[in-house]
């Protein structure tokens, strides 16, 4: 039996050596709430939308940092789709797809994706960073190559990084550069070209007729992540190959289910039929993963009928995101990105953003500060989220507490 502790003992040892983690950890940590980028979390006591309850205090907090862009998350019909996807279906499949993991209503969902899409076939998944972590090392070989935006989301960096292709990686949006990487990975068997539709931080959306001419004139296949785009982009909502006119010309569609589309989680890819066919054969996050829970599927199935009934939701977008863009630029600040319901308020320094976030708050206004590692270094901001379901009344409110907020704290003269 291990007792008590001489310096050779075993049970020492390991004490030693989490008590060295645990100050090692602690120094991190400082170092992170020193350089002012500790990222807190508000606990909500609400449903989601465009008023919150927070736990700590006060009712009515209008809420501006959202991917609920359509305001689906709380919609009563949406709702009521996962609840009777409960009661019929259960609380889970305990297990993966292949095994015994697989409803009817993970076919009928994967259908309508397809159909939604005008693609051939659709997968599944617990997360769009799931698709992105499965699609490249399933795809791609050691004779293959892909060409990645430097500003890709985490999730299309990390799954790149998990495939053998050669590795390419073009300035943000540089078409220049992409032609550049691209004459250069001709000697490469297959060339994919991997960018966001519209980048999450910066609220910009990707030069996808550019893209796809170069994809053309170099032999190269086209991805896109529509996570921000998909469900209130282009005329019927269907993303930024939609708003952009090339959805004949974009090869592999990776999305979410956990933002406009109703907000849950679960995440999917869309393309030709051999390519998901080969997904459900080796892609490693949709074979060791959990199926998706029958309530998620049901509400993200009905999210999607509410679409395709309608373009009314997606369309009212327009309007809002312009009010909020324009009062803002008037009133001094500078709104990256452009037409995009992602309005990050640009203020450079970390501890701005969150000083600043914190205030909003106690104006009753919910926003988060970004910054590094989230945002690069000298890039912090504060950003803003439109949703479907704020009214302008909400809008103006935040107008005019950012220009409090601004002033007080010299970010405003």
């Amino acid at each position: 039996l291990l007792r008590g502790g001489g310096a050779g003992n075993p049970r020492s040892a390991s004490v030693a050596a989490a008590a060295e983690l645990r100050r090692r950890l602690e120094k991190e940590l400082e170092d992170i709430r020193g350089a002012g980028t500790w990222k807190s979390e508000r606990v909500i006591a609400s449903r989601q939308g465009p008023h919150l309850r927070l736990t700590a205090g006060g009712a009515g907090i209008l809420n501006f940092c959202a991917n609920n862009y359509l305001g689906l998350s709380s919609h009563p019909e949406v709702i009521r789709a996962a609840a009777e996807a409960l009661e019929k279906f259960g609380a889970g499949l305990s297990s993966v797809r292949f095994i015994c993991g697989t409803q009817s209503i993970h076919k009928d969902l994967e259908e309508k994706i397809a159909r939604f899409h005008q693609r051939e076939d659709a997968i599944l998944y617990a997360s769009c960073f799931d698709a992105n972590a499965g699609i490249f090392e399933a795809l791609l070989t050691p004779e293959d190559a892909v060409l990645s935006d430097e500003l890709n989301h985490a999730s299309i960096i990390d799954g790149i990084r998990l495939c053998k292709a050669n590795k390419y990686r073009y300035k943000h949006m540089d078409m220049q550069d992409l032609e550049a990487k691209l004459q250069d990975a001709q000697k490469h068997r297959l060339r994919l070209v991997a960018t966001d539709g519209a980048f999450s931080m910066d609220g910009d959306i990707a030069p996808l007729r550019e893209i796809c001419q170069l994809a053309q004139k170099y032999d190269a296949l086209v991805f896109i992540d529509e996570c921000h785009a998909t469900g209130f982009l282009g005329p019927n909502g269907r993303g930024t190959d939609e708003l952009l006119g090339v959805m004949d010309k974009v090869t592999i569609i990776n999305s979410t289910l956990g933002k406009a589309l109703g907000g849950a989680a679960g995440g999917y890819t869309t393309g030709p039929k051999p390519l998901i066919d080969l997904l459900r054969q080796r892609s490693r996050p949709y074979l060791f993963s959990n199926s998706l829970p029958p309530a998620v599927v049901g509400c993200a199935s009905k999210a999607l009928d509410l679409l395709m009934e309608s373009n009314a939701i997606a369309q009212s977008m327009a309007a809002k995101t312009q009010r909020f863009r324009s009062k803002m630029t008037a009133a001094g600040f500078t709104i990256s990105g452009k037409d995009h319901p992602i309005c990050p308020v640009m203020l450079g320094d970390a501890r701005l953003a969150a000083v600043m976030a914190e205030d909003m708050l106690n104006r009753g206004i919910y926003v988060i500060g970004f910054s590094y590692p989230v945002v690069p270094k000298g890039k912090a901001r504060i950003r803003v989220q439109i949703s479907a379901v704020h009214s302008d009344e909400d809008i103006d409110r935040c107008v005019e507490a950012f220009t409090e907020v601004g002033r007080k704290h010299g970010a405003l003269p």
